[in-house]
């Protein structure tokens, strides 16, 4: 693993500002839950159907009730995480449990409009739904592949919570191709901006003697 020079005085997050910023409600409905028996992988499971009902309403045409339903779930998303804390009991499972659901989360909401939009023969939102999911999963991807070498991938234009703040509020107004040009532009562009993180973090290491070094 390598081991990248830190950055300092790095930006806050919006992710990590908002976590902050509601930590205190997060831990009083994370007691009540916690009260009641409920496990942080039933809540993160709770998301996940959630967001399986807003696809399905998303195939419908009900882009205005699908935009509600992921607006009320959305808090589920950190509050786990909180629950899990709270508990004292993190499990890696549990740590990958949250992450591979939040990737379906995000794969069903475009896959429900996917439906949509092949049904009204809509050629561009197609492309773009194209374009944004995978947009979404890269953003992720390049994070947790530069980690796992050892980098420190943060921030980024557009992480999950600035996607969640662009496609909801659009479908709310049953304006879906706004926020999906938006994602789809914004979403690669975050990840090559990751990419170029990690980039700019290995080359300031050391060179790698190849005598010693270990292939994949």
């Amino acid at each position: 693993m390598v081991s990248p020079k830190a950055s300092e005085n790095s930006p806050q997050t919006l992710t990590a500002f908002l976590r902050q910023r509601f930590k205190p409600l997060l831990e009083r409905l994370a007691r009540g839950l916690a009260h009641l028996g409920v496990t942080p992988n039933m809540v993160t499971s709770l998301g996940l159907a959630g967001n399986v009902l807003a696809a399905l309403w998303l195939a419908q045409g009900r882009i205005t009730w699908a935009g509600w339903l992921l607006l009320f779930i959305w808090p589920l998303d950190a509050l786990d995480g909180a629950l899990a804390r709270l508990r004292g009991a993190p499990t890696p499972f549990g740590g990958v449990l949250d992450s591979v659901a939040d990737r379906y989360a995000e794969l069903l909401v475009w896959g429900g409009l996917l439906v949509y939009y092949l049904n009204q023969a809509n050629p561009t939102a197609i492309l773009l739904i194209y374009l944004a999911a995978g947009g979404s999963l890269m953003v992720s991807y390049t994070k947790a592949r530069g980690e796992a070498q050892g980098f420190r991938v943060e921030g980024g234009l557009l992480t999950r919570v600035e996607r969640f703040l662009i496609l909801v509020p659009c479908l709310l107004l049953n304006r879906p191709l706004i926020a999906m040009w938006v994602i789809a532009i914004l979403a690669n562009f975050t990840a090559l901006q990751r990419l170029w993180i990690v980039f700019r973090q290995a080359s300031s290491l050391p060179p790698v003697n190849p005598t010693t070094s270990s292939q994949e």
